[in-house]
């Protein structure tokens, strides 16, 4: 058992160690897969091909709809140049003194409305370059100020996100993606505010900074970090200033976004009331219920008809950027599969016998199935190094024994929803995290430079949120 439980854990070094040397964890999720199943003596083929790959087929074929329409959404978004308006126009709003806080709403904004984290990061960047240069902001922050607006509140505390961190609990919970709207917003606003904050105080803390000293940041680095890669994006920041009028093209950038919340709204509390689903229940449909499925489904119609309106609204592009659909569906393919392996590999681990001790010690961490769920999908995502791959994990393995042991606790399944997917963004943004490390070399700084401040807003701030927020909900159950 001892040998077994090394196993383990030495796969889930390997795990992290190689993810963070920037291997792919469709390929590393099996390798260290294998390591756990020698250490236990359990048989390589078979429980590649019996557990593994079954596992991560199941979660394709739940989640590949939401993978392949966020894709295409997020690629046409960008082609269509509608990411780049609906920044300018955000800029334009708040002035260009406020760089920090058009960055993070805009990155915000586009992670709301289904964008994924490394195109938010490729369509901004070239804008924030010149805002912050303009600014006088350190750049070493944008990495924050990004990691901030994309993989933190928007992606699982605001109520109605379409990304996967919010709809894969539905799949346990029997939730919709607008699960404890009352306490996302609340603990959106949280993160968002004492991030912001932290932002703020290090714009002053770097500018104020003595020109001497062992740590000081002089004005000259500042400077340096400013001007580097500028002029490789100072045609993407001027391409587009003088098309037309900056707010109304901002605005017309906001509308798809808006039309994939608000039909994922509307598809989840009254286009379904008023359809009959009742054939689901056959077995050619799975004999499953609406609430099983209706959270990918609202969120693909909502993706859908975005989709649909961006075609309508650029009609004079209709042909290029129908073209771009395949490269949008093939964005699809390496996410889901990177995220189905760790899947895979949370299978095979939960298939050993030693997992029995490990399961023990998740569940002695309380009685409580809220506390239990978060701690350990905060604790599993830290681990994978990915909040959706660790949020998968911890459900695959716990969500249906956590499910009944939050009813019989009467504990509302909304609420569990909420908070499970609100601490998987806590840990997983450790410096082996996929999306910390795109931004770090999209934003050409290193982890020496600019992990501190993204360590706080995406580890700290919403770890502290999460744990006050649960405490609340214990303290007042």
């Amino acid at each position: 058992m001892a040998l077994a439980l090394f196993g383990i854990v030495l796969s889930l070094f390997v795990l992290m160690g190689l993810a963070y040397r920037g291997h792919s964890v469709v390929l590393v999720a099996p390798i260290a897969a294998f390591v756990a199943l020698i250490f236990s003596g359990a048989p390589l083929l078979a429980t590649y091909t019996q557990i593994f790959m079954p596992a991560l087929g199941k979660f394709i074929v739940s989640f590949f709809p939401l993978f392949l329409a966020g894709a295409i959404f997020g690629k046409l978004m960008t082609s269509s140049g509608l990411a780049v308006d609906l920044a300018r126009g955000i800029t334009k709003l708040f002035g260009p003194k406020r760089a920090m806080l058009s960055t993070v709403i805009a990155t915000a904004l586009l992670t709301y409305g289904g964008v994924s984290a490394w195109v938010v990061a490729f369509s901004i960047v070239p804008i924030a370059v010149e805002l912050f240069r303009s600014a006088g902001i350190p750049r070493r922050l944008m990495p924050a100020a990004l990691g901030l607006g994309t993989i933190t509140f928007a992606l699982a505390a605001l109520p109605g996100s379409p990304q996967v961190h919010n709809v894969i609990p539905t799949k346990y919970f029997g939730t919709n993606s607008y699960a404890a709207p009352g306490i996302g917003l609340v603990a959106a606003v949280a993160m968002f505010v004492l991030g912001m904050a932290w932002l703020e105080f290090r714009i002053r803390r770097l500018n104020e900074a003595p020109a001497s000293g062992k740590g000081s940041v002089t004005a000259a680095m500042i400077a340096a970090e400013n001007a580097d890669h500028d002029e490789s994006h100072s045609h993407n920041a001027h391409s587009t200033a003088s098309e037309g009028n900056v707010a109304v093209r901002g605005f017309l950038g906001l509308l798809p976004i808006v039309v994939v919340i608000s039909m994922n709204y509307l598809f989840v509390y009254v286009i379904s009331k008023k359809l009959d689903f009742s054939y689901l229940a056959e077995e050619k449909f799975g004999g499953v219920k609406l609430d099983q499925v209706i959270g990918v489904w609202s969120v693909v119609v909502g993706l859908a008809t975005a989709i649909i309106l961006i075609f309508l609204m650029k009609f004079n592009e209709i042909a290029r950027l129908f073209n771009e659909l395949s490269d949008g569906a093939k964005n699809a393919v390496l996410p889901v599969f990177t995220t189905a392996s760790e899947v895979g590999y949370g299978a095979v681990v939960a298939s050993l016998t030693a997992f029995a001790a490990v399961k023990e010690g998740i569940f002695s961490i309380s009685e409580n199935a809220l506390a239990v769920s978060t701690m350990s999908a905060a604790v599993i995502s830290g681990i994978t190094g990915s909040s959706s791959g660790g949020l998968s994990i911890t459900l695959a393995a716990f969500g249906e024994e956590l499910k009944n042991m939050a009813i019989a606790q009467g504990i509302d399944l909304e609420i569990m929803h909420r908070l499970t997917a609100m601490a998987s963004v806590s840990f997983d943004s450790l410096p082996h995290n996929g999306a910390i490390l795109t931004m770090l070399i999209v934003c050409g700084m290193t982890h020496r430079q600019s992990y501190k401040d993204v360590a706080v807003v995406t580890v700290i701030i919403p770890l502290v949120v999460m744990l006050v927020t649960l405490g609340g909900v214990l303290a007042f159950a």
